[in-house]
C-alpha cells in the first residue's frame, strides 16, 4: 500500500479507500479505518490513462448461452495489450452485454476488421480454442489490393514466417520449411484494384498481409507491408482493407455445423 501511495499520492489512495475500490480476498470493500493485519492481501484494479475512443461500434452477429460472435471494427484491439486496454472489443462486449467472464477463443489483428469468436463461460473456452489450434475452423477473408493482370490467380502461397517480439513487421525466411499457407483468389476487379478472397490454412501473425505482399499486391492502406511507416495517430478514414468475413466450424458441444458471415463491408478506398 505504501509503495502504491508513493506512486499516485496518498490523497488518491484515501479517495480509493473511501470509494470502496480496495477489496479483500472475500470481495468485501476495505475501509480506511480497518486495523492493519500482517500478511493480508488486498486487491484493486489499477487506473488507466484515458484512451482515444475508436469511433466504430462492435456488432453482434450471433449470441447464445455459450458463444458470442462479434464484428470487430478496424482499429479496435481484440483484447487488452500494450497501450490499448479499455478500448478493446473484449472490454466493450463485457460491459455492453453484461458478461464479465467473456473471453476470446482467438484473436484478430487490431487493424483488421471482422468476425471474432468469444466464449461466454470460462470453462467452455478450451473447447473452442482447440478448434482453432487443430485447424478445424474454416476462415475466409476479403481484401482489396492492386490488380495485376500478369498475376496468375488463384494461387497458394507457402512460406516460413517469423514474427519477433518487439518488432512490428513479420518477415519470411527463404528456403526454410514453410509454416504458413494461404490461398489467394480474385473475385472481381475494375482494372485498377481487385477484390480478393483469402483462405488461410494456418494462422501466423500478419500471414495474409505478408503473403499478399509476397505476390506483389500488398493490401490497400497497409502501414507495414511493403514499407513500415512512421508510427502515428490512426487515420480512421483509411482502414486496412482486410476483413475476416466467414467463420465455419462444428460446435464442439453439439456437433452442429455453423457458419457466420460478417455484416461489415470494405470501402475499397486507398
Amino acid at each position: 500500500m505504501e509503495r502504491y501511495a508513493g506512486a499516485i499520492g496518498v490523497e488518491r489512495v484515501d479517495a480509493m479507500l473511501a470509494e470502496g475500490l480496495f477489496v479483500g480476498v472475500d470481495g468485501r470493500p476495505v475501509g480506511a479505518g480497518e486495523p492493519y493485519t500482517a500478511g493480508r492481501c488486498l486487491w484493486f484494479h489499477r487506473e488507466f490513462p484515458p484512451e482515444e475512443r475508436v469511433p466504430f461500434e462492435v456488432g453482434v452477429v450471433h449470441q447464445d448461452e455459450r458463444i458470442v460472435v462479434a464484428d470487430k471494427p478496424h482499429f479496435l484491439a481484440t483484447t487488452p495489450r500494450g497501450r490499448h486496454v479499455t478500448e478493446t472489443a473484449l472490454a466493450r462486449l463485457r460491459r455492453d452485454l453484461g458478461l464479465p467472464e467473456l473471453q476470446p477463443a482467438h484473436r484478430l489483428d487490431r487493424l483488421t476488421a471482422g468476425l471474432v469468436l468469444f466464449v461466454v463461460r470460462a470453462e467452455d473456452r478450451g473447447a473452442y480454442q482447440t478448434l482453432f489450434r487443430d485447424r478445424r475452423v474454416r476462415k475466409e477473408y476479403e481484401a482489396v489490393a492492386p490488380y495485376d493482370p500478369g498475376l496468375a490467380l488463384p494461387v497458394t502461397v507457402r512460406s516460413h514466417i517469423v514474427k519477433e517480439r518487439g518488432v512490428v513487421a513479420a518477415y519470411e525466411v527463404p528456403g526454410a520449411e514453410p509454416n504458413s499457407e494461404s490461398r489467394i483468389e480474385l473475385v472481381e476487379h475494375d482494372g485498377r484494384t481487385g477484390r480478393y478472397r483469402l483462405v488461410p490454412e494456418t494462422g501466423r501473425t500478419h500471414q495474409l498481409r505478408v503473403h499478399m505482399n509476397r505476390v506483389g499486391i500488398p493490401l490497400l492502406n497497409d502501414p507495414l507491408y511493403p514499407v513500415v511507416r512512421d508510427d502515428g495517430p490512426d487515420d480512421h478514414q483509411r482502414p486496412l482493407q482486410l476483413l475476416a468475413r466467414v467463420l465455419e466450424f462444428s460446435d464442439p458441444f453439439t456437433g452442429t455445423p455453423v457458419r457466420f458471415e460478417s455484416r461489415l463491408r470494405l470501402s475499397g478506398r486507398g
